[in-house]
């Protein structure tokens, strides 16, 4: 997919864009303002809505600062190719006071990926089984 094509759905929406030329993630910004109490989850608006060309999907990612810098937790979020409408920033404040995310703020970003959909086929059991514990088993 050599373009992503973006329309802005509010007149404060800001274009998303790459920081550096050779970023994977558009930085995504936020059309409008949010306080969110302790625990409280919220989805906060960007005003962008993009097409995604078919067999292309995107994802909503946090960004490494507002993870290392602050108690809101961006959530992953998936923009299939049939979506058109305005994305959205689901967000978790997982502290113990209220935050406040100002309109324009850079707080996601989206990463453009080609999409693999294989036929679904169950088994009753596997050629070869795993031998590992998973779930933290190698360390922590």
């Amino acid at each position: 997919m050599k373009k992503l094509i973006f329309k802005r759905n509010h007149e404060d929406a800001i274009k998303p864009y790459r920081a550096n030329a050779t970023d994977s993630g558009l930085d995504l910004f936020t059309c409008e303002a949010k306080s969110l109490d302790p625990g409280e989850t919220a989805i906060i608006d960007t005003g962008i809505a993009i097409h995604l060309d078919e067999g292309y999907e995107a994802q909503v990612r946090p960004r490494s600062g507002v993870t290392a810098k602050t108690k809101l937790r961006v959530q992953l979020g998936t923009i299939d190719n049939s979506y058109h409408k305005s994305i959205g920033i689901i967000v978790d404040n997982i502290g113990k006071r209220p935050i406040s995310v100002d309109k324009g703020k850079k707080l996601a970003q989206l990463v453009v990926q080609r999409v693999e959909l294989p036929e679904i086929t169950e088994v009753e059991s596997f050629e070869r089984e795993s031998e590992r514990s998973g779930f933290g088993s190698t360390g922590y």
